[in-house]
C-alpha cells in the first residue's frame, strides 16, 4: 500500500502556536494539525484498518481519528510539511513486519567470560571479610 494515497484524506486545520516568532505568533495561525479517520478510510482494507488501530492506539482519538501537530516552525507551510512527513513516517512504520527474533546461545568464550568475572567479583568479597586473629 502506498502510503502517499492517504494524504487525499487528510485534513489539515491550523491554530496559533506557542515559540518563537516574536508578535507573529500571537496574529498568524502557523500551528499545523493533520487529522485522518482510521475508521473512515476508503483506501484502508480491514487488515490494514486493524493493524492501524493496533499499533496507533495512544495517538488515536475516541471515534478513531489519528491527531498529529506540529508547531516549532515559523510558517504554517514549514509546519504542514513536518506533521505530513511524521504522518507518512509513523504510518510506514505501523506497516512494516519486524522479522522474528531466533533464540540463540551464548558463545562458549561468553560464558568463560562470565564465569571469570564471577570468581574474580566473589574474591574481591571474601578478602573483605574480617580477619580472624587467632585464639
Amino acid at each position: 500500500m502506498d502510503s502517499t494515497q492517504l494524504l487525499s484524506e487528510v485534513t489539515y486545520r491550523f491554530a496559533r502556536s506557542g515559540g518563537a516568532g516574536g508578535q507573529n505568533v500571537n496574529k498568524v495561525a502557523t500551528k499545523a494539525e493533520l487529522r485522518f479517520s482510521v475508521q473512515n478510510s476508503s483506501l484502508l482494507t480491514d487488515e490494514q484498518r486493524a493493524v492501524l488501530l493496533e499499533k496507533l492506539a495512544n495517538k488515536l482519538t475516541t471515534e478513531g481519528e489519528f491527531v498529529l501537530t506540529h508547531q516549532t516552525e515559523r510558517t504554517q507551510l514549514a509546519n504542514k510539511e513536518k506533521v505530513t512527513k511524521k504522518f507518512l513516517r509513523l504510518i510506514k512504520k505501523a506497516f512494516t513486519v519486524q522479522k522474528p527474533r531466533r533464540a540463540t546461545r551464548p558463545g562458549k568464550a561468553a560464558v568463560d567470560e562470565r564465569l571469570t568475572e564471577k570468581r574474580q567479583r566473589g574474591e574481591f568479597k571474601a578478602n573483605r571479610r574480617k580477619v580472624d586473629m587467632g585464639e
